[in-house]
């Protein structure tokens, strides 16, 4: 619908599609002519309202104009609008907007007024040393802790707005003469596409930009740091920031993202590779130890020491369970007490898990229900599981999957499904990249910053892994 230029017709349209009380219709004098200025109550700055907008057009006399009006507007962030119902959707989004008699066009100025949240570190990526600050739930904040990071005319923001009802703002980041631009006009087109009611978090857009609808397996990166994403997308990344949510989203994904700390690029080679070491390890053993446990006990009993063999008969002397629903009944319970600490408040959760997991579980000991060896390998595999928090729920089905097969199976199952589960990672591909890059296709000059953390300076080359159109990194 059009904007007429009768002012009384455009507030009685505008009234009928805004009956929200918080909007404000506010008569104003602009020299001889009546307007009206609409906005959010609490969304748009009224004291700049005031001292931008309303003050100056109080000082118009006569008979004025559109280009009049334009020059007196000291708005920094000014627009026009010539469709009732587009200056409406932004009249909620906080726009401000400017009716005029005998003007057939709404001025829109974007003074926005938000609360936002302090910039402070992440929970999730804490470092001893390196940068501090996260993202918050602003996209405009996000913004200005990107073009803080890289100062560069290089480093573009294209802006959708997705959802029918949130309308939420999307920037897709990318580094022009970096990126591919095919993957950027790819992920913009997806990202136009979606039509949901509203986007509430960046992880809404992340389900529609995966390939694999239902993959067990992450498709799309994310961070809450700006020095993670700057580098990320200084490799040939895409970025995608969403207002309203502190996580951003890369494309495409690698898995051996996860396996990096932020912390690995501020300390030393040595440390960083010993530390990429212990996490491989780490998550090997929290996957196959449950299940290779219960299969030797079932199938196996050759394979383990005389020694430690007399220890589990013992420990299991009196336990009512089989060997595989006793490790089912033991990780169901860390499971529960991991969701309860979750969940819970702060404290109240720290004191349910330190009593679930020393008073439950020696209790569950001493009174015959499970083995000392059971509670102490689910403890240990849980533990493990953490040294890489991100990968921590497709991991935990994993296991879970892994334990039934060794406990139906024995070793010889855990080998078949180890097998079908590489093939499948080895075939797996997001945006033509492959999910195993750079080990599966083997590309030996990624290898520098793969398991092994390779010295600043051998890193001259962007990851081939990646498709981008610069690949010099370190000019020798």
């Amino acid at each position: 619908m059009k904007i007429s230029d009768n002012l009384q017709k455009n507030i009685a349209a505008l009234k009928k599609m805004l009956e929200s009380d918080d909007v404000k219709f506010k008569e104003v004098k602009a020299g001889n002519k009546k307007g009206c200025l609409v906005f959010a109550s609490d969304v748009a700055d009224k004291e700049a309202l005031g001292t931008l907008i309303i003050r100056p057009l109080a000082a118009l006399k006569g008979n004025i104009s559109e280009k009049t009006l334009s020059k007196t507007i000291l708005s920094p962030e000014t627009a026009t609008s010539s469709d009732i119902n587009e200056t409406a959707q932004k009249i909620v989004s906080g726009v401000s907007a400017l009716f005029v008699e005998g003007i057939n066009k709404a001025f829109l100025f974007g003074l926005k007024k938000f609360d936002k949240r302090t910039i402070a570190e992440p929970p999730t990526s804490t470092v001893i040393k390196g940068p501090r600050e996260g993202f918050v739930e602003s996209l405009a904040v996000n913004v200005s802790l990107m073009r803080r990071k890289l100062v560069s005319p290089d480093l573009c923001f294209k802006y959708l707005s997705v959802g029918k009802f949130s309308a939420t703002q999307v920037a897709v980041c990318f580094i022009n003469g970096i990126a591919d631009e095919k993957l950027v006009n790819t992920l913009t087109e997806k990202i136009k596409h979606i039509n949901i009611d509203a986007i509430l978090d960046s992880s809404y857009i992340s389900k529609f930009l995966g390939e694999h609808k239902t993959s067990l397996f992450k498709q799309i990166g994310n961070t809450e740091k700006p020095d993670i994403l700057a580098a990320k997308i200084l490799e040939g990344r895409v970025a995608i920031l969403v207002d309203g949510s502190p996580i951003a989203l890369t494309v495409p994904y690698l898995l051996i993202e996860d396996f990096q700390s932020p912390s690995d690029y501020y300390n030393s080679s040595y440390s960083a590779t010993l530390a990429r070491l212990i996490r491989l390890f780490a998550i090997i053993l929290s996957l196959y130890l449950p299940a290779f446990y219960v299969a030797a006990q079932l199938f196996h009993l050759q394979y383990i020491p005389l020694s430690f063999l007399l220890t589990i008969v013992n420990s299991i002397k009196g336990i009512p369970l089989s060997p595989s629903f006793e490790m089912f009944f033991t990780l169901l319970i860390f499971e529960i007490l991991n969701e309860a600490s979750v969940r819970m408040p702060r404290y109240v959760g720290m004191v349910v898990s330190i009593v679930g997991g020393l008073v439950l579980g020696e209790t569950a000991v001493n009174a015959g229900i499970i083995s000392a060896p059971a509670l102490m390998i689910i403890a240990l595999s849980g533990i493990c599981l953490y040294t890489v928090p991100e990968l921590i729920q497709t991991f935990s089905l994993i296991r879970l999957l892994l334990l039934v097969i060794g406990g139906s199976f024995g070793a010889f199952g855990l080998l078949i499904s180890s097998a079908f589960l590489l093939t499948y990672l080895v075939s797996f591909e997001n945006y033509k990249t492959p999910l195993l890059a750079p080990f599966s296709p083997l590309i030996t000059k990624d290898l520098k910053d793969g398991i092994y953390k390779g010295f600043m300076i051998e890193q001259s080359i962007r990851p081939l892994s990646l498709k981008n159109a610069n690949k010099r990194r370190i000019e020798k």
